[in-house]
């Protein structure tokens, strides 16, 4: 793909090479109207080189750089030189490299196999996998597919609420109130009953959280009883998890949870000793952080039961250890910021040189339209009854509006979880999220079902011309030909893809790799969401405006690429983000 922007800085260091590579690239700009050209050169920062005012400078600088293939016009706005790239030349580079790549187009060597964890999902045992647990879910999901399509050896690792005090809780409230039968008819259902009676109960009789910390610490010492019902709580629990992830299309390469490292934080405690960083405090164990404008990190409480630092910083060594890790990434919401600068902190101390490498990546919390969810009082929307509801709606439409669509149960599951998915990812991560049943099932503005709608619409016209692969638009007389990478596109009249419509098209695609890049980099899916919705409204004026079957074969043949390579990069786009693209709609 060529690099306008690469070619820009060519251009000018040709003419002025005093000034190196780097400083120059950073401060070129995309222009905020298009009749401003595509890239743009400020010249601010040259004012103390050549002691003129900006504005004079970019006429000079305007005047002295050479014609060139690469841009059609050159022109001085003010205190910018601002560059026309040859709307010819990308065309022919985009569809050039669609055709070699097809749905790896956007994809690189750039991870070079580097080991990259992402930590996501992580729902508690016997609790509901609720609308709450969507956003690590989700996000989680797509940076693992961002991070493996750019090179990286990914490890999806759900690390499961599988251990702590409300394990004693739960076993106390099933020994006192519990069925077994009943809660294998529907666990988690019936768990979180069990758990809501306790809290309810133990506000009357405190003494049960006594006997919870109780059977908690039977739990850690091993004891039968309490581990055989904990050992049946996961198990019930991961089930039904299970269904849930599959319906989402969604895997992981280790579900280690908590409990997994139960063995392994005496050896941190020991390490934090050797260290001299455990302080006492009250009979527990602290790690003091005041001088960082911290409060200290609780490593033990003072009965000696450990806590979720104290897992954390074991489940990090481990996974240094077992996979050398190049970036090790937990997509967790914002309000365990403080917890993770802590533990950060503490692995630095430690002396651990790798904790630069462990990023949070936070996201802002979901609430309901009637207040905060809370297990607790078992306010909670599941996230099973969403997902259903949204295949539900979207079986409806289809019945209303296209009854005949082949395997219309399989499009209903793929658009309807797509618009939920979609939704979670149309937006900055960081932001806070109010679910609202309307707005997560609404289909209509920039939607899941609007991009999968375009992907569709685009099949349909290659259906309608007999089109499947490149080759198929190549062939002569209706047989298919051998066609070369490279060379069948040389005899592509490219300037007939020049109006202003198909121009916006071959922009967003041309894009595409640069927000994959993006994304990676700022650990933000929302960025390849964005190009995929601007992708889908440039095509969709195109195809209004443009009819594309049309007897001039020359012409015929420019937007058939257009259209192949636009679902091609929207199937892409959809993929990464975890959501499936329909042929048909």
């Amino acid at each position: 793909m060529i690099d306008f922007k690469e070619k820009l800085v060519d251009l000018f260091i040709e003419k002025y090479n005093q000034f190196e590579r780097g400083e120059i690239l950073e401060i070129i700009e995309i222009p905020p109207q298009e009749d401003m050209g595509d890239l743009a050169l400020p010249c601010f920062k040259f004012a103390r080189v050549f002691r003129k005012a900006p504005n004079l400078i970019a006429e000079e600088i305007c005047a002295n750089l050479a014609s060139n293939e690469y841009f059609q016009e050159i022109r001085n706005m003010g205190p910018y030189v601002n560059f026309f790239v040859n709307k010819e030349l990308i065309a022919r580079s985009v569809i050039n490299n669609v055709y070699v790549q097809g749905e790896r187009y956007g994809s690189s060597t750039l991870g070079e196999g580097k080991n990259v964890i992402v930590e996501f999902s992580s729902p508690n045992i016997a609790k509901p996998f609720s609308i709450a647990h969507i956003r690590t879910t989700v996000i989680g999901h797509a940076l693992r597919n961002i991070y493996k399509f750019l090179g990286f050896n990914t490890i999806a690792i759900n690390h499961l609420g599988d251990y702590g005090t409300q394990f004693g809780k739960l076993i106390v409230a099933f020994k006192t109130w519990g069925d077994r039968e009943t809660v294998e008819k529907d666990p988690i259902p019936e768990l979180l009953k069990l758990y809501v009676k306790f809290h309810d109960v133990a506000e009357e009789k405190p003494e049960l959280e006594d006997e919870a910390r109780e059977w908690f610490k039977k739990l850690e010492e091993g004891d039968e009883e309490a581990y055989q019902l904990w050992q049946w709580f996961r198990d019930v629990s991961l089930k039904e998890f299970n269904r849930i992830y599959e319906m989402m299309g969604i895997d992981f390469d280790s579900y280690a949870g908590e409990s997994f490292y139960s063995d392994k934080m005496n050896a941190v405690i020991e390490l934090l000793e050797e260290k001299g960083l455990l302080k006492d405090s009250e009979g527990a164990k602290i790690v003091d952080l005041e001088e960082y404008n911290m409060p200290p990190a609780l490593i033990t409480k003072s009965d000696g039961s450990t806590l979720y630092i104290t897992r954390d910083l074991a489940a990090a060594i481990y996974r240094k250890q077992t996979y050398d890790f190049y970036k090790n990434i937990y997509v967790v919401g914002s309000q365990q910021n403080l917890h993770f600068q802590q533990m950060f902190k503490v692995l630095e101390l430690a002396g651990f040189d790798w904790a630069k490498d462990c990023i949070h990546i936070p996201f802002g919390m979901v609430s309901l339209e009637e207040g905060t969810m809370s297990t607790r009082r078992g306010r909670v929307v599941f996230l099973e009854d969403v997902l259903n509801k949204a295949v539900e709606k979207t079986r409806e439409i289809i019945a209303e509006k296209n009854p005949d669509l082949p395997d219309k149960e399989k499009v209903a599951r793929e658009v309807g979880i797509g618009a939920i998915l979609f939704q979670e990812l149309s937006h900055s991560r960081i932001k806070d999220y109010l679910f609202s049943w309307d707005t997560a099932l609404s289909f209509e503005g920039e939607t899941g079902p609007y991009v999968q709608y375009t992907h569709a619409r685009a099949c349909s016209v290659l259906e309608k011309a007999g089109v499947k692969t490149f080759a198929d638009i190549f062939a002569i007389n209706g047989k298919e030909t051998t066609v070369e990478p490279g060379r069948a596109l040389e005899n592509v009249d490219y300037g007939l893809l020049l109006e202003d419509e198909a121009y916006q098209v071959i922009k967003q695609i041309y894009t595409f790799p640069e927000s994959i890049i993006k994304a990676m980099e700022r650990n933000e899916p929302f960025l390849i969401t964005r190009n995929i919705i601007d992708l889908a409204q440039a095509f969709n004026k195109f195809y209004h405006e443009y009819p594309i079957l049309v007897e001039d074969p020359e012409l015929r043949k420019a937007r058939l690429l257009l259209v192949l390579c636009t679902k091609i990069v929207i199937k892409t786009g959809l993929k990464l983000l975890g959501i499936e693209s329909p042929e048909k709609m």
